[in-house]
């Protein structure tokens, strides 16, 4: 069992060290006073200080986050009550099939979801920018939301619904003080994930993107074209950092729901 488990552990490793090399290889480059990455000369942070003295990267972060936010906030409100309607369907074969149909918006390829996005916003005669990245987004994160919300609501004993309702609770009182509170996790989680998903989505917000916006993933890939510098690294590493304090973020409050769950039990 201890040679499993030390081949376990070694294997776990060896897939994080082989998932996370690459990231902070260009991170450190990032820090490089050189104008490569071969050869690190000297720790320098002129090239984070030439992102934050371009006023158009600083209007494109700025772009990214606040799409990320909104997308996650109303993503979290459409997919929790989506998943509130699936859960409260009877019928078996009707919940099945509102699954299904969500979980192929999660796996269908996101050039299909793009393309998918951009012909509709053309015939519709939307015009591409901040709107369509928007909706967009909110789209493939509100599947993501209701994978994390439904779990929470099937563990719900229906007594505690029943029991309200007994005590008088209307409608309104038995989502806000009973099932809210109670999913309260799961909807922490879903809004932590839709965020993460929209900082790092390219392949769909590429197709739907236009009229002067940007957001930082398809800047970085028209950088890219260009030609690599280390400019690149610096926004990377921005992104990753702002990646991680999300995930910081999200830990922190789920363990802090489970702590209260705990004491109120």
């Amino acid at each position: 069992m201890n040679k499993l488990s030390t081949a376990s552990k070694a294997y776990l490793g060896l897939v994080f060290i082989m998932l996370y090399a690459p990231i902070f290889y260009l991170i450190f480059y990032s820090f490089n006073s050189g104008g490569n990455m071969n050869d690190f000369e000297s720790f320098t942070l002129e090239h984070y200080a030439a992102v934050f003295e371009d006023t158009r990267l600083i209007v494109i972060l700025i772009n990214t986050v606040l799409v990320a936010l909104l997308s996650g906030l109303i993503a979290t409100i459409v997919g929790t009550l989506g998943a509130i309607g699936i859960v409260s369907i009877k019928d078996k074969k009707m919940r099945n099939t509102l699954l299904s149909l969500n979980n192929v918006l999660i796996v269908s390829p996101d050039v299909v979801i793009g393309a998918s996005f951009l012909i509709l916003f053309t015939m519709i005669g939307v015009k591409l920018g901040f709107a369509s990245v928007l909706v967009s987004h909110i789209a493939f994160s509100v599947p993501i939301v209701v994978l994390m919300v439904l779990p929470k609501l099937l563990e719900m004993n229906t007594s505690l619904i029943d029991a309200a309702r007994d005590l008088g609770a209307t409608k309104r009182d038995v989502l806000t003080r009973v099932i809210l509170p109670y999913i309260a996790p799961g909807i922490f989680a879903g809004f932590f994930m839709a965020i993460t998903y929209s900082l790092d989505d390219f392949a769909v917000t590429f197709f739907v993107t236009g009229n002067g916006f940007s957001t930082l993933s398809v800047e970085i890939y028209s950088m890219a074209r260009a030609g690599i510098t280390l400019t690149i690294n610096a926004i990377s590493g921005l992104v990753f950092f702002i990646t991680v304090l999300v995930v910081i973020g999200y830990y922190f409050v789920t363990n802090r729901s489970k702590v209260r769950t705990e004491a109120g039990k």
